[in-house]
């Protein structure tokens, strides 16, 4: 047994300790809201934060993790920050299919964590492993501005 403190809940996970953090999060406790993208981390689809910093969960085993703070998408909304991207992200409309949003909601809400004004280097640093099929790299980019400055 395992245990991860996940949105600041503790949660008892039986599986092995190499078990991938995106699976222990979505076929054992239900939290679908982080996405399976690759699987080989290269797609940031299953970006969540642990300790605060944006790691991708389909590479990342329960084992070496365990007891530290992991947010998912399902819980960001309830910092400040989080919230912030949300918001951002709705006024600006940046979801188009939407598959990839979590992960980059969660990247960018790790990058407004540890430097609130963003350059534009900043930000396509942060978000480069982040894909978006739909091409919205443009409206990300402006989310996160205007998530910086609200």
């Amino acid at each position: 047994m395992i245990t991860l403190q996940v949105n600041g809940q503790p949660h008892d996970v039986d599986a092995p300790p190499d078990t991938p953090l995106l699976w222990a999060l979505r076929d054992v406790l239900g939290m679908t809201g982080t996405k399976y993208g690759c699987g080989i981390a290269q797609c940031g689809a299953c970006t969540v934060h642990v300790d605060g910093q944006a790691v991708r969960s389909c590479q990342l085993s329960i084992g070496s993790i365990e007891n530290r703070p992991i947010t998912t998408i399902e819980a960001v909304g309830t910092t400040d920050i989080g919230a912030r991207v949300q918001k951002a992200w709705l006024d600006l409309e940046v979801i188009q299919c939407g598959y990839c949003q979590s992960g980059q909601i969660m990247s960018a809400a790790a990058l407004l964590a540890h430097k609130p004004n963003p350059t534009d280097d900043d930000i396509d640093a942060a978000m480069a492993g982040n894909i978006c099929r739909c091409g919205t790299y443009v409206r990300i980019r402006a989310a996160i501005k205007k998530a910086a400055t609200a």
